[in-house]
């Protein structure tokens, strides 16, 4: 009876050992994977849950594909070495930020006719729309500097120094911009209403912040760095208060805020899920096998899928890992 009971005891802690496990898993899989032309690289993309799009950076120019189909619906050409795309509904514009040419190109939303070309700074690579300042940020790598870019006009009306190679940025909603600086490790806060750097956050430990996200509602910054390190920091103060393991290769970070969920993309193959408990207490959930080279993302807020674009990569380190023909795609990831 002894060895019965024993044995018992032991299956019933394995049990709830596996119920514990269980409960942290996410649910979110791979729902879709969307084979799109053509072999050139690719960097950030953009998901337009308005009209069911994404547009995806493809070397030297932009595929527009319906999210749910997979098809094909439209191409920006002549966008070379293009890295990011925004979009301006109320204008019905959208712009794209064209590294080797160090440009930005204007396009209709509705018939992607090409509308203006705008000159920003050298390399240009991420760029977003702030619906607070209702202007463009464009940051610039090799110049070390954000264009901003007034949509009414189609003009650069401010150029910031940043003092180091930005990366992503986001907005708070009240004010003010954050952008990564991935040679200086550290996230620079500009304000939105004089274009001024008015604050630097250090990022003590961490290594070459690319993704960023923001939760506007509880102030908090999401950083993920490339020593498998995300970072959560007071947005205000730049105060550490979290710090997470995340998997190795991390170039793209969203925030749910429905879901309170943060997302990591890993080069690796992994898409690093955590939870947001509260202001200042956070778990992560679990590391969902992607596939390698997924390494950006975007979010639809409004299935709260997740979409990674990958190829099958030749043997080779980082992202200039060589890409087999034929096999660049979208992986879309959800429950």
């Amino acid at each position: 009876m002894k060895k019965t009971a024993t044995l018992a005891i032991l299956l019933l802690n394995f049990c709830a050992a596996a119920a514990l496990q269980a409960q942290t898993k996410t649910g979110i899989h791979l729902l879709n994977s969307h084979k799109v032309s053509g072999d050139e690289s690719w960097d950030y993309l953009l998901a337009d849950h308005t009209q069911n799009k994404l547009y995806l950076s493809h070397g030297i120019q932009v595929n527009i594909i319906n999210a749910t189909t997979g098809d094909s619906v439209g191409i920006i050409k002549n966008t070379p070495g293009v890295h990011g795309i925004a979009i301006v509904p109320a204008l019905k514009k959208g712009y794209t930020s064209n590294g080797k040419s160090g440009d930005c190109t204007v396009f209709d939303l509705h018939t992607n006719t090409v509308l203006k070309k705008i000159k920003v700074g050298d390399n240009p690579d991420a760029i977003f729309y702030d619906d607070f300042s209702k202007k463009l940020f464009v940051f610039n790598g090799h110049s070390l500097d954000a264009s901003i870019i007034d949509p009414v006009k189609d003009e650069v009306i401010a150029t910031i120094p940043l003092g180091g190679k930005p990366e992503t940025g986001v907005s708070d909603g009240k004010g003010n911009v954050y952008v990564n600086l991935e040679d200086k490790n550290e996230v620079v806060c500009i304000n939105t209403h004089n274009f001024k750097v008015t604050g630097r956050h250090k990022l003590a430990g961490g290594d070459e912040p690319s993704g960023l996200a923001i939760d506007g509602l509880t102030s908090r910054l999401f950083v993920g760095c490339a020593n498998k390190i995300l970072f959560v920091l007071d947005a205000a103060t730049g105060q550490k208060i979290a710090a997470l393991p995340i998997g190795e290769g991390s170039d793209g970070v969203a925030f749910d805020p429905q879901l309170k969920l943060i997302y990591s993309a890993n080069g690796e193959g992994t898409l690093t899920v955590i939870k947001e408990i509260n202001a200042n207490k956070f778990t992560v959930l679990e590391n969902v096998k992607t596939q390698k080279g997924a390494r950006t993302l975007a979010l639809d807020y409004e299935s709260h899928h997740i979409f990674l674009p990958t190829a099958d990569l030749k043997p080779g380190e980082g992202k200039k890992s060589g890409r087999f023909p034929g096999t660049f795609r979208v992986l879309t990831y959800g429950k």
